[in-house]
């Protein structure tokens, strides 16, 4: 029987519920939905790399072996087995890395929670790229901080930057491989600077890895955790290298972090699925990731020249963009007079979509700039979509 509920709940949410920005890139997810649309939007790995029979067949093994265990409740830093080959492949010859310095959780975005959990108070100052991961600075704001802009430039972030902007900071966030929004990597020269910079900061220092697995030439750029492990946190992902349907990510932090993390993540969820866990230990214990990565990354090199290819031949003069070496992104910077949000309606009336920067800037954003995206898109819906795009470009300058 339903009760008649005659003074309506006046709903009082709090001062955080009442800050929550819905992101940018998932409302225009929802328009690229249509088949119409040619959508170099969406971050979405190429479903065409998803080795549905490979975990198809882990699942049933899984199941059948060690179901019981796999379906019931697991210990909150995560199955052991999948911690230790996390931590072996971190470890280097100088670097030893413990299982015990790892963290599984329901992908790397809850990573970001928790460390914002951990380690933001409100008006807390925390350093990010200029632009930075959309995402991050989503799951930050959420503690309230104050943003301060590390500088960048055609090679990445500047680690000279750094000392103007670190009083009281409480950590730098930064993705040193095929960043996610503008493709570029930090060379090792820089790497080894802003390692040591944070060092001598006593600044803790993000190193959030999701593409890093994704070089086009097959060369992996040596990662800062190595360089020191009681200063960087190193975060994880299954979600480029096999299905981010898994929600399957990981941290590597000091243990004095690593501890008070687990207990953020015991209140969140209290663990990542062991099932899930399991299944993705049993498919890659054995090198499987070692043959199925050259795939993913001949596909999205391929993709990308496509449209590296496509912009030098429709992009007007005036038009600029990064040339990555691996990864999934291309940013393009337009002319001053541009605003990508214009561009971006005028765009979507002709069939095309791509994500304004803008909303990747803590501070100060540049409306002329955007981010396209090439891996789930056919070679040929490419090239028709960059036409209509550079087309639309040229009218409006």
């Amino acid at each position: 029987m339903k009760i008649d509920n005659p003074n309506p709940i006046q709903w009082q949410f709090s001062e955080r519920a009442q800050q929550l920005q819905s992101s940018f890139i998932r409302e225009i997810l929802k328009i690229t939905q249509r088949p119409e649309i040619i959508s170099f939007a969406g971050g979405l790995p190429s479903p065409a790399t998803f080795p549905v029979e490979v975990m198809k067949a882990a699942y049933d093994k899984v199941l059948s072996e060690t179901g019981k265990v796999a379906l019931q409740y697991g210990p909150t830093d995560g199955y052991g087995p999948l911690r230790e080959w996390i931590a072996n492949s971190l470890s280097t010859e100088g670097s030893r890395i413990l299982p015990e310095q790892i963290l599984m959780t329901s992908g790397s975005q809850q990573a970001l929670d928790l460390l914002g959990k951990v380690l933001i108070d409100e008006g807390s100052r925390v350093l990010v790229e200029t632009p930075s991961y959309l995402g991050a600075l989503q799951a930050f704001s959420v503690y309230r901080p104050e943003f301060a802009s590390v500088d960048t430039d055609d090679h990445g972030l500047v680690p000279a930057s750094i000392d103007a902007v670190a009083q009281g900071a409480r950590l730098l966030y930064s993705l040193p491989n095929f960043q996610n929004p503008t493709g570029r990597s930090l060379s090792v020269e820089r790497r080894q600077e802003l390692v040591e910079t944070c060092a001598r900061l006593g600044l803790p220092l993000i190193e959030d890895d999701p593409y890093g697995a994704l070089s086009y030439k097959g060369e992996p750029m040596p990662k800062m955790v190595a360089m020191n492990p009681d200063g960087v946190i190193y975060m994880g992902s299954f979600s480029k290298v096999l299905t981010p349907g898994i929600r399957l990510g990981y941290v590597c932090a000091p243990l004095p972090l690593v501890r008070r993390l687990e207990l953020a993540k015991q209140a969140a969820d209290l663990h990542t699925a062991q099932l899930t866990q399991m299944v993705v230990h049993e498919v890659i214990k054995d090198g499987f990731l070692d043959q199925h990565i050259p795939t993913i990354r001949k596909l999205y090199g391929d993709q990308c020249q496509v449209m590296l290819d496509a912009m030098a031949e429709h992009f007007p003069a005036g038009v600029t963009w990064t040339k990555p070496e691996g990864g999934m992104f291309i940013w393009v910077t337009l002319p001053q007079s541009i605003d990508a949000m214009k561009l971006l309606d005028q765009s979507l009336a002709a069939r095309v979509a791509f994500v304004p920067g803008a909303p990747f800037y803590a501070n100060e954003p540049a409306t002329n700039t955007l981010r396209l995206s090439f891996v789930t898109v056919p070679p040929e819906r490419i090239r028709e979509g960059i036409a209509i795009l550079g087309k639309l470009i040229k009218d409006m300058l």
